[in-house]
């Protein structure tokens, strides 16, 4: 099987796991012995340097001319099977779609974020879940400029979706979506994507680490310092948590503020800032519990994956996804989104309980055997490759 896979990479100056996700899939199809063509765009290439060329990125953006016809010269020369698509915007947009599909080729479409149904492509707003545009129009994101805070750039986010919405990209070119969790399932499908193309396959660990022991007598969390993370009410947990510590690794733009909370209110946290891999499945592996207060609906953070595979409890918000990927009592426990009180009670519920805790180490790590590793993704992968293959033959019988 030839497979094409599709990605934008987002600037690298502001990372992102989808590059990180796109590069774990490219890795397992070509070590399944599966021939990859890439179809590859950077946003480190985009010229925004005055009005005229913004403007055109923005168009661009919503239907590129430039790559339907880059994507029809690769697409007759390689002639692959189906094509996947992960990261689209701004710089590939849905022509894509159309370059597939007018060349014969079944088109599948990770959906890492809300993009299709949110501007913002987070479903959030201030720091906190928002539904607005969800099943309605786009004008609740104009208002408050959800892209970027800008009114022009949240406009030309609003017309790409508007103007494919009318063209039927969404609806008519695409075989199979691709969304990480029930959860986000349902909320695209609210948002307008076809329930009947709509696939659920969680992202995996590639190269997972060896199950941890605990022990360390200490508790972790792993991401960015940020407000959605819901990392202020971490600390404002931890005044009511006594003598079990916190390692913090991650940076953010929270980062100094909440140290100097940590000194102010003499709090057990140490912040370890970015650290290789290998340290941070260290610092997970003996740590006895990993906390995770986003107050987001995340996709199926990467962190998630890692504490299962070192068999590390998790104490995570009840919101969105990790309502869903955490399992109450065996592979965790869960507690009220922004409520720093619900968190330390249950934390120190742990603490007192630590047969518990333990307990629960080999069952997170079944779990993540059981759901997330690179095999059972490859099979999960190839069974909605042909899903979309059929229906794309089925389809095209009926024309």
């Amino acid at each position: 099987m030839r497979i094409l896979l599709a990605h934008d990479y987002y600037r690298s100056s502001a990372p992102s796991g989808e590059d990180v996700v796109f590069r774990n899939e490219r890795t397992l199809l070509e070590e399944k012995g599966i021939d990859v063509v890439l179809f590859e765009r950077f946003n480190d290439d985009i010229d925004d340097s005055t009005l005229n060329k913004r403007l055109q990125v923005a168009l661009d953006g919503a239907w590129s001319k430039g790559t339907y016809e880059q994507l029809s010269n690769v697409i007759r020369r390689t002639r692959p099977d189906l094509a996947h698509f992960h990261n689209t915007f701004p710089l590939i947009s849905p022509s894509a779609y159309a370059a597939c599909q007018d060349n014969a080729v079944p088109v599948v479409q990770t959906l890492h974020n809300y993009r299709f149904i949110c501007p913002g492509a987070l479903l959030m707003r201030d720091g906190h879940p928002c539904e607005d545009c969800v099943g309605t129009s786009l004008l609740p994101a104009l208002r408050h400029r959800c892209y970027r805070g800008s009114l022009p750039a949240t406009g030309a986010v609003v017309w790409m979706l508007s103007s494919n919405r009318l063209r039927g990209a969404y609806q008519d070119l695409v075989n199979r979506y691709i969304a990480l969790t029930n959860f986000a399932a349902g909320r695209l499908i609210a948002g307008g994507l076809p329930e009947s193309r709509m696939e659920v396959k969680a992202n995996f660990l590639p190269n997972a680490p060896d199950m941890g022991f605990g022990g360390g007598n200490y508790a972790v969390y792993v991401g960015r310092l940020s407000e959605e993370k819901g990392v202020r009410t971490l600390l404002d947990a931890w005044r009511h948590v006594d003598g079990f510590p916190l390692k913090i690794l991650g940076d953010g733009p929270l980062r100094h503020e909440l140290e100097e909370q940590a000194r102010r209110g003499a709090l057990s946290a140490e912040f370890l800032g970015f650290r290789p891999r290998e340290d941070i499945l260290e610092v997970v592996g003996n740590a006895d519990v990993q906390v995770i207060p986003s107050e987001c609906y995340e996709g199926f953070p990467i962190v998630v994956l890692e504490a299962y595979a070192c068999g590390t409890p998790i104490l995570a918000s009840r919101i969105g996804s990790l309502d869903e990927i955490v399992v109450e009592g065996e592979s965790g426990i869960k507690f009220e989104p922004g409520n720093p009180g619900d968190l330390a009670k249950k934390l120190n519920g742990l603490v007192a309980d630590r047969s518990r805790l333990h307990a629960m180490r080999p069952k997170a790590r079944a779990l993540f055997e059981e759901n997330y590793t690179a095999d059972q993704s490859y099979i999960k992968l190839l069974e909605i490759y042909h899903r979309a293959l059929a229906d794309f033959d089925e389809a095209r019988g009926r024309q």
